[in-house]
């Protein structure tokens, strides 16, 4: 209220005194590991995080909830996906589209969904919100299949390409599986692996992008990807200089900028000719945002560009399906 704006505050205890019914789920430790909006989370925060709940995890946590702003919310599932790799228990991260001070506030909602979601036998990162306008459920989605959808809305969060995990019914405490697709708990040893590269960029195809600009990316970028257009096309006149980056070892990778569906890149002359230079995508349907981050993730392995492709193909937690699911 000094600002007269949204400001990032919480402790252990005001956690408790804003929602004392924590304590009718679970006992809970907290620590806050960061305290800024999530707007200006890096890879290095990223990196940091995993190894926070990687310490949590070997110390025999049962499960960790991740309070975290909604803006980049998404990133950070994908990045933790691939870091935390072979979980015993879940991760869930949890946001709200509506701060505290508003009545419509959905943040005691999600958070009391996102805890029965931590003591579920869901093992994998995982994002809890709203399921809809209502205030009686909310959905458990997959880390990497996940993306925010509307600005405002408190039900913004939606599962792409599969269905939402499961439901949880707030009044209820009950949790519901909507699929038997997903890793459930059990006795495994935690894999951690935070080798990232943050030089990577997400490029929007768009009529008249400028060759020049493709070809200065060299410059800024260790690698590529391209948001494009249909089943992953773009423009033959910077074909060319997509073809610059590859030869210059900057992998480029394809992602729908439609968000829904799968890239195919063998049905036009366009996608062959993007076969033909190396783009890697061919058949995927990772988001924009989980592509984005998986690259970062393999470059800080190697920059060799045949095991790039090698492990961009590779299907680490579950950010290609086998098939869409409406």
């Amino acid at each position: 209220y000094n600002t007269g704006a949204v400001y990032p505050s919480i402790s252990a205890k005001d956690l408790i005194q804003q929602f004392p019914e924590i304590l009718e789920i679970s006992n809970i430790k907290v620590k806050q590991v960061f305290n800024i909006f999530s707007e200006n989370m890096q890879a290095e925060n990223w990196k940091i995080l995993a190894e926070e709940c990687a310490k949590e995890i070997n110390n025999n946590t049962y499960g960790i909830v991740i309070l975290h702003g909604t803006d980049t919310l998404h990133y950070t599932s994908c990045a933790l996906s691939f870091m935390l790799q072979n979980l015993p228990v879940p991760i869930i991260l949890v946001g709200a589209q509506r701060s505290s001070d508003r009545p419509s506030s959905d943040n005691k909602v999600n958070l009391i969904c996102s805890l029965i979601a931590a003591k579920s036998d869901f093992a994998e990162v995982g994002v809890c919100m709203h399921a809809n306008m209502s205030d009686k459920y909310c959905y458990l989605h997959r880390g990497t299949r996940v993306r925010k959808m509307h600005t405002s809305k408190r039900n913004a969060f939606k599962s792409i390409n599969e269905k939402p995990i499961a439901k949880i019914n707030y009044f209820k405490k009950s949790i519901k599986f909507l699929t038997e697709n997903y890793k459930k708990r059990g006795d495994r040893k935690l894999i951690l692996d935070t080798k990232i590269e943050s030089r990577v960029g997400i490029i929007y195809f768009h009529p008249n992008i400028s060759e020049e600009f493709i070809r200065s990316l060299k410059n800024y970028y260790k690698g590529i990807v391209i948001a494009a257009s249909g089943l992953g096309h773009v423009s033959e006149k910077i074909i060319n200089a997509l073809k610059e980056l590859i030869d210059a070892g900057i992998p480029v990778v394809l992602a729908p900028q439609t968000i829904y569906g799968r890239l195919n890149l063998n049905v036009y002359s366009t996608g062959r000719k993007l076969l033909k230079i190396g783009v890697i995508g061919h058949l995927c349907d990772w988001t924009i945002e989980c592509a984005y981050v998986k690259l970062c993730w393999v470059l800080g392995h190697t920059n060799d560009l045949e095991k790039v492709k090698e492990m961009m193909y590779t299907n680490y937690a579950n950010e290609i399906s086998e098939r869409i699911e409406l």
